[in-house]
């Protein structure tokens, strides 16, 4: 698991940096866990773009995931290591003892011919699925439930995990990976260990292409169009937005607004709230 770079004998080759693949034990997916899934590209059951920059990318067969780890006290055996195209972790194949395979999210450092095991009674191992109560405090987790019997919601990014941090009552604290505290149902599943492909943060596109080939459209600044278009448009040469603070398309606060219901029925669950975002434009030159 690391990057790859190119001389510069293009543009783009100068800056892009690839994964190296290195994990990658298998090629073609398991066709009986592959399934097609109708990609709307931004658009309604009416044809309207309603999620811009959407649309082209290559084409993905869905892999079926094991989010639940359903299958308990049941031993399986990973016997391959591939690449998901829809998400940036990888996925490990798993073949259980009465003959099922299934994929889950691959933890880092999980070799081809491990075994795991998900129940109450499992050992404390990289890859194996116990309730948050049984899980050790301080120990790293990964593909968390937020209600029982649902399936892994959260921290499911390539390198994410999480830290069990206390147990009280019914229910057990968590530290995400954006540094919000969080307690969580006792009962909730969660799966031992750092989700791998740990320098997916370190990549680079390097061109322009290679996101059309994601299925991501280019982006246009607000300030650059015409007012009919956008809050921000408008203007002789580069004017400013001509707002106190930046708006999205439809004039709602962008930037650091806050978007959370206040009514929302988990906010009593939230210890401490995550970790303002450190991006910050320039207030001329925004969408």
């Amino acid at each position: 698991m690391g990057t790859r770079s190119y001389r510069p004998y293009t543009p783009s080759t100068r800056q892009v940096t690839v994964s190296d693949f290195s994990e990658i034990t298998k090629s073609e997916p398991e066709k009986s866990l592959t399934e097609y899934v109708h990609r709307p590209k931004g658009r309604n059951n009416q044809g309207r773009i309603t999620s811009r920059r959407r649309g082209g990318g290559h084409k993905q067969l869905y892999r079926i995931i094991d989010f639940k780890r359903d299958k308990r006290n049941i031993t399986g055996e990973v016997i391959a290591v591939e690449y998901d195209p829809n998400r940036n972790a990888r996925i490990a194949l798993v073949l259980y003892e009465d003959g099922e395979k299934r994929y889950i999210l691959h933890p880092n450092k999980l070799p081809v011919g491990a075994k795991v095991i998900a129940g109450p009674d499992s050992p404390f191992e990289v890859g194996n699925a116990l309730p948050l109560s049984n899980i050790p405090l301080g120990t790293s987790v990964h593909n968390v439930e937020l209600t029982p019997g649902k399936g892994g919601q959260i921290v499911r990014a390539a390198g994410a995990n999480a830290e069990v941090a206390a147990k009280e009552g019914n229910y057990v604290t968590l530290k995400l990976p954006s540094g919000e505290v969080r307690r969580i149902r006792r009962e909730c599943y969660a799966t031992i260990g750092q989700v791998g492909n740990t320098d997916a943060r370190n990549l680079s596109a390097g061109k322009a292409g290679r996101n059309r080939w994601k299925g991501r459209r280019p982006k246009v600044r607000g300030s650059v169009m015409n007012p009919v278009d956008h809050p921000h448009g408008g203007g002789e040469g580069r004017a400013p937005i001509g707002r106190p603070g930046p708006v999205t398309p439809w004039g709602k606060p962008a930037l650091g607004a806050k978007t959370r219901k206040p009514k929302k029925a988990s906010s009593k669950l939230i210890v401490r709230r995550r970790r303002k975002s450190s991006k910050r434009g320039r207030g001329g030159r925004q969408s």
